[in-house]
């Protein structure tokens, strides 16, 4: 399943030109997915529809895919029906979220409207909710899951919970979504915004890390900036990660060598399958540079965790071999070359048994 980059805009906080230049300028690092907003429409159906329809209409033909996210308020003060989804149709939505939860059967007859409209449903539950609307044979393709965000300082997520709620969907083969927040977004749904996350761990934060962090977990497909506007140099950063594989930015030492650094930069990683708990060990790249001579230097420290270091010509046939460190220790034998940065080794956990990893150059 292809992983998407997505943003959030809010129509009736924001004005129609300025979310233009924003999806944009997004589309230009790669983002694919929109979160639109439609619990606080205050206009009538006509304005609304208006309105709504050009945005999305825009986002169309820029290649985005656009989910509204709705409550049952706003059926009502439309004159709309969820047995009836022309109105999202007519908008040109590839789908809609349901910010509250029916009877399972619903949900899934939903998933059968003849326009193709994606159903997703809030993730950020520990229920049996999808079981439920999957024993009413709901058309799964076209069932969606994504998390909350939450404008409250303290209120997202711990991770452990996250986890949990997320597995149900993921186990099910279901397409999942999370927000992460922008550093500089002012812009959400209510009143309060202390930015809009899913994981409380990632409201202060880099966007990216957030990013890097949950596509690590291997839980979620699609990742959403939460609040508008996010800075361009946000959506570089974020168009820049590999969403397949953790790619840890290095900070290098200065004695690094060329050897060194051609090992860290330019080697396809994988942790070995029989581990350890002290360092990952990325063992094949000492083959390839068996051949390749390399003297000692930032050896004589004890190796902290988020060290990447790599054995000298003193380690024998694991010269070459590259490590990150996960417990403090010292080895003569290995030089340190450079540091995952403190902020990113919350990623650490996520490299198992033969998972694939790469470096970047801060």
């Amino acid at each position: 399943m292809k992983r998407k980059l997505g943003v959030s805009v809010y129509p009736d906080h924001s004005e129609m030109e300025v979310d233009k230049a924003y999806l944009k300028q997004a589309q230009k690092y790669g983002f694919s997915r929109i979160f639109m907003s439609m619990l606080e429409v205050t206009e009538g159906k006509e304005a609304v529809q208006k309105k709504f329809k050009e945005l999305i209409f825009y986002a169309k033909e820029l290649g985005y895919e656009t989910i509204l996210d709705v409550a049952p308020n706003i059926f009502s003060e439309l004159g709309i029906s969820y047995d009836d989804l022309t109105f999202f149709h007519e908008l040109g939505a590839d789908g809609i979220r349901l910010d509250m939860g029916f009877d399972g059967n619903k949900e899934a007859m939903l998933t059968y409207n003849p326009y193709g409209l994606a159903v997703e449903l809030n993730m950020s539950n520990d229920v049996a909710y999808l079981d439920n609307i999957l024993t009413y044979q709901a058309n799964t393709p076209f069932l969606y899951g994504c998390h909350n965000f939450y404008p409250q300082e303290g209120t997202a997520l711990p991770y452990d919970f996250f986890e949990k709620c997320s597995q149900r969907f993921k186990n099910q083969g279901i397409r999942t979504a999370a927000f992460i927040t922008s550093q500089s977004g002012k812009i959400g749904p209510w009143d309060i915004n202390d930015g809009l996350p899913t994981l409380e761990m990632h409201r202060h934060v880099p966007v990216e890390v957030a990013a890097k962090h949950l596509f690590a977990t291997n839980l979620i497909d699609d990742v959403i900036i939460g609040n508008a506007y996010a800075s361009e140099e946000e959506l570089k950063a974020l168009g820049a990660i590999d969403r397949y594989q953790t790619a840890f930015t290095v900070e290098f030492v200065a004695g690094v060598n060329e050897v060194e650094k051609e090992i860290v930069l330019k080697e396809q990683h994988f942790r070995r399958g029989d581990i350890t708990d002290q360092v990952i060990r990325s063992t094949e790249v000492r083959k390839k540079y068996k051949n390749q001579a390399n003297a000692p230097h930032d050896n004589q420290e004890e190796f902290q965790i988020g060290d990447i270091v790599i054995g000298n010509d003193g380690f024998g046939k694991y010269k070459n071999e590259l490590q990150v460190v996960l417990t403090s220790h010292r080895d003569e034998r290995k030089n340190k070359v450079g540091h995952i940065p403190e902020q990113e080794q919350l990623l650490l956990p996520f490299i198992h048994p033969w998972s694939k990893f790469k470096f970047t150059e801060k």
